[in-house]
């Protein structure tokens, strides 16, 4: 569909079409949270990092043989493997927690692979399990606290329904990242926190843009129904939406393409999650508004008849 016939399309009326699709999404996207869980990184769940230099530039084959290798040398599995250091020769390794004989065991195996001597042991680091809640603690908090934050600015800035609208499309924004997270196997590291706070951002500005459309279209008529009102300023504002999401996009998807395997795991959900923001941003904030206007309006008369 053209960015041409969407400015004819009808937002508020489709959007029974807009939750059902929502509500399969995330349905679908729970179930396979619950069946196949997350590759949690040892800086949530705890575990040992081994940084190992390797006497070549690493590509993609050694690092799948690099887990094999761990893998069966230890009996654990690997949460992750990134290559480092200024010319990939590097090698980092995050798994469960292993003793120091398991630990002697992995880097015999790879060091008989790759000819490396003690000196290439670069690093052990055994992450504590309380390093680790306190971790999940600070994602957890600070999600909250920037959610609650934007709820009182919304309701400051407008009303308190349209801030409940925007809280609740930014609930489903991080819903999909956690989806993509298990769906694509990312493993859940401290990124995750910036990854999260970044799309909390993203995601909220762009539903400002078309709230703020909103206000001032009411000021102008305050008789209008508010539906005829949030699509024409999703009309309004979607030719911006689009390209500033196509230009973030862009610049994501090459870090994407052409980043190390840790930049990598960082971009894939920022692109899901601009992804979720401009969807939520044109086809839900301002139906939920909508919706939620209607319903407040309709207890009020029910109200005022007993």
């Amino acid at each position: 569909m053209e960015v041409r016939q969407l400015k004819s399309f009808n937002f508020v009326k489709n959007k029974k079409y807009f939750f059902i699709f929502t509500a399969v999404v995330l349905i679908a996207g729970i179930i396979c949270i619950i069946v196949k869980g997350f590759n949690v990184d040892t800086d949530f769940a705890g575990g040992t990092n081994i940084q190992i230099r390797i006497t070549k530039t690493l590509e993609a084959a050694d690092l799948d043989n690099i887990r094999s290798l761990c893998e069966s040398a230890t009996g654990e599995t690997v949460s992750s493997i990134q290559k480092s250091g200024a010319n990939s020769d590097e090698v980092i390794i995050k798994m469960k927690e292993i003793d120091s004989e398991k630990r002697a065991q992995l880097f015999d195996s790879i060091s008989a692979e790759y000819n490396l001597t003690e000196d290439d042991l670069l690093s052990v680091t055994n992450v504590g399990a309380s390093m680790s809640a306190d971790l999940r603690q600070a994602a957890l908090m600070s999600t909250i606290i920037a959610v609650a934050l934007m709820l009182v600015y919304i309701s400051i800035r407008f009303k308190l329904l349209s801030a409940v609208a925007a809280v609740i499309c930014l609930v489903h924004d991080l819903l999909v990242m956690l989806i993509a997270y298990s769906v694509f196997s990312i493993p859940m590291q401290s990124t995750m926190i910036a990854a999260f706070l970044t799309i909390l951002g993203y995601s909220i500005n762009a539903t400002i843009i078309i709230f703020d459309r909103m206000r001032e279209e009411r000021k102008l008529d305050r008789e209008r129904d508010l539906g005829d009102i949030a699509n024409d300023s999703i009309r309004a504002t979607l030719t911006r939406s689009l390209n500033t999401t196509l230009t973030t996009l862009f610049t994501i998807g090459m870090i994407y393409l052409f980043g190390v395997e840790s930049i990598r795991s960082f971009a894939l959900p920022l692109i899901v999650g601009i992804v979720a923001g401009l969807y939520s941003s044109v086809c839900l904030a301002g139906n939920i508004w909508v919706v939620l206007d209607k319903l407040t309006s309709k207890n009020k008369k029910q109200e005022a008849m007993q």
